[in-house]
């Protein structure tokens, strides 16, 4: 390889390397002001400011604050481990043969990334009262995590872990409940649960409402 490629590849790494580094910055510094100081009040130069950047690189980065929360929302969903949440999730739906089992295992999964998700999804829904923009990722977000829950209940019905006479419907309904951030909201925020107690308490919810 000559050496003129090879300082352009390395170039480009580094410049790669920088921009993830620069969007994480801007992550962390727009969540952190956007819980503090609500949807409404939060400005791009206060999150410039606070990532230690020009405002026009986060306009460029996100387009403005719908864009970061977007983007918030998608990295709290991926959870804390090196591979994402949902992932995690379906290797063990697919690699479960009890789903007593299956359905704490999720409750874990949900103790990490409820944390995550649900204050910013409660952000979200206040804005959306007067955002128009906030109001379609609202709604977004809610079909998308019944979808969701549409096809851990199909699996659960598929491995015969469903109790007889439980409908797909009816499943679907009492997983989409149980994950939703209202509840985290109920019983985390309001009641001051710790994470984990949350967690076994939806593994065993959803164990005892579905699972034979």
């Amino acid at each position: 390889m000559d050496t003129e490629k090879s300082t352009r590849i390395y170039d480009s790494r580094n410049r790669q390397v920088h921009a993830r580094k620069n969007r994480d910055a801007i992550l962390d510094a727009a969540r952190e002001r956007f819980l503090a100081d609500g949807y409404v009040s939060t400005t791009i130069a206060s999150i410039a400011a606070a990532a230690g950047l020009a405002v026009d690189t986060v306009y460029k980065a996100f387009g403005g604050k719908p864009g970061l929360v977007r983007a918030i929302y998608d990295r709290s969903l991926a959870g804390e481990g090196s591979v994402a949440a949902a992932e995690r999730s379906d290797d063990l739906r697919d690699s479960a043969h009890d789903g007593r089992a299956l359905v704490r295992a999720w409750g874990v999964l949900t103790s990490e990334v409820a944390p995550l998700v649900a204050p910013i999804h409660l952000l979200v829904r206040d804005a959306a009262i007067v955002d128009p923009e906030m109001a379609t990722l609202l709604r977004q977000n809610d079909a998308l995590r019944r979808e969701r829950m549409r096809d851990n209940a199909r699996a659960l019905a598929d491995r015969d872990f469903l109790r007889n006479g439980i409908s797909l419907e009816h499943a679907t309904d009492v997983l989409w409940a149980f994950s939703s951030p209202e509840l985290y909201e109920l019983l985390v925020v309001r009641c001051g649960w710790d994470p984990v107690r949350f967690g076994q308490f939806i593994g065993d919810s959803i164990g005892s409402a579905l699972v034979d």
